[in-house]
């Protein structure tokens, strides 16, 4: 075939393709507006396993810290409540006297039971740390420093501040507020012994854990769960200087506390994942039930665009069109409508999720839980083009197939 005759035979094609899509504005739009709603299938809920994942990763990036230290559970049964680092405070003073680090502290954590009725009370995570900060983005009140005194010398066996942070979900739960009083302890027994203030509330540690928690200062924590004597943390995290490299600190600490493991903070976010295999499962099933789905969708689709163009294709048959004619038709038609449905649905894609987002944080107290990288947009891009426009080349062919002169006979 000759390149002019191969020419002529495309604009035959094409044109035909626009007079059909011409001649039926009303199923034109309806198969746009049906690849818009495939493409946001696929955008949003490959948005959405996205989040699942980097969540937690965003939690742990915002917490600013270098260097994260940790060690297997004395019981691993315990998932890590037992805070297995011993003398936390000694060793993170020993990080700090080092030049190259700037500041060192212990976090702890554990399950406590909260409520503002010691015989009605719920349990949920807690975080012990020294001090808070803005980035907590409080939605009320404020948060707290501690007394180098007590974080330095010897602390006290009960607790000393008294006070404490809730996440917005918990507050709402508890019907409380900042300024009023609950009981706190790590079984139901001890919470009736001890009385905190609400300071603030704030859903800072939500997203670093993944539910909600309160947020308590470290040392009554430890007074709280009883383990001030032994001084235990789940972590210590430290910020290196500016003039230092944080991989060879990471490394020279690692060295130091053979007993720990040591890992700069990307690391530690992947050996975080590797402990929760569900979530990264829960986010690589939506993303790949988002592609799936979508392609499902849009083989229907055009299946059902050929199928209604049947009289069509069956004349154009009946005049001596060949059938590859008949498949550039509609692949042609696929083309033109992904093109159109995938610039709709990708222009959509930030804004629904944007609401969504608003939706999310309202009702379960996570921000940005859908999130959009450029690979989310190529992939519904790709989607609209590429597989409509292959699944209507192949629809076409098959219904050039059938495309019989019995067909206008009946």
């Amino acid at each position: 075939m000759s390149l002019r005759r191969a020419a002529v035979r495309l604009r035959a094609v094409v044109g035909l393709a626009f007079a059909q899509l011409r001649r039926s504005p009303g199923r034109t739009a309806l198969t746009v507006f049906a690849v818009m709603l495939a493409v946001l299938s696929v955008t949003l809920l490959a948005s959405l396993g996205v989040g699942v994942v980097e969540t937690g990763e965003d939690g742990l990036d915002n917490a600013g810290r270098d260097i994260w230290v940790s060690s297997d559970p004395v019981d691993p049964s315990a998932s890590g409540t037992e805070n297995p680092i011993v003398g936390a405070h000694a060793v993170s003073a020993e990080m700090t006297e080092r030049d190259d680090v700037s500041s060192a502290s212990p976090i702890a954590m554990h399950d406590v039971y909260i409520g503002t009725d010691a015989d009605d009370l719920e349990r949920t995570p807690a975080i012990g740390v020294h001090e808070t900060h803005d980035e907590f983005d409080y939605e009320a009140g404020g948060g707290f420093e501690l007394d180098d005194n007590v974080t330095e010398g010897e602390r006290p066996p009960e607790p000393t501040t008294e006070e404490l942070l809730l996440d917005p979900d918990t507050a709402e739960s508890l019907g409380v507020e900042v300024g009023d009083t609950v009981y706190i302890g790590t079984s139901r027994e001890t919470a009736q012994n001890h009385e905190f203030t609400v300071i603030g509330i704030t859903g800072y540690y939500s997203q670093y854990l993944g539910s909600d928690a309160a947020t308590v200062p470290l040392t009554d924590l430890q007074a709280v769960a009883g383990t001030t004597g032994t001084d235990r943390a789940t972590f210590i995290t430290a910020s290196v200087e500016d003039d230092a490299d944080r991989d060879t600190v990471a490394a020279d600490l690692d060295d130091e506390y053979a007993a720990y493991d040591v890992r700069p903070s990307d690391e530690q976010i992947g050996a975080m994942a590797e402990e929760q295999p569900l979530i990264l499962a829960s986010g690589a099933t939506l993303v790949g039930l988002a592609i799936v789905g979508g392609i499902v969708l849009t083989v229907n689709l055009f299946a059902l665009v050929a199928y209604q163009q049947r009289d069509e294709l069956a004349a154009l048959r009946a005049i001596g069109l060949s059938r590859w004619v008949l498949a550039g038709t509609i692949a042609v038609q696929g083309l033109v409508i992904g093109i159109l449905g995938g610039v709709v649905g990708l222009v959509a894609t930030p804004l629904l999720a944007a609401a969504l987002n608003r939706l999310a944080t309202s009702v379960i107290g996570f921000e940005a839980l859908l999130q959009t990288p450029i690979e989310v947009y190529l992939i519904g891009l790709a989607l609209a083009i590429v597989v409509g426009t292959v699944v209507a080349l192949l629809t076409g062919w098959r219904a050039g197939r059938y495309a019989r002169i019995e067909q206008l006979e009946g």
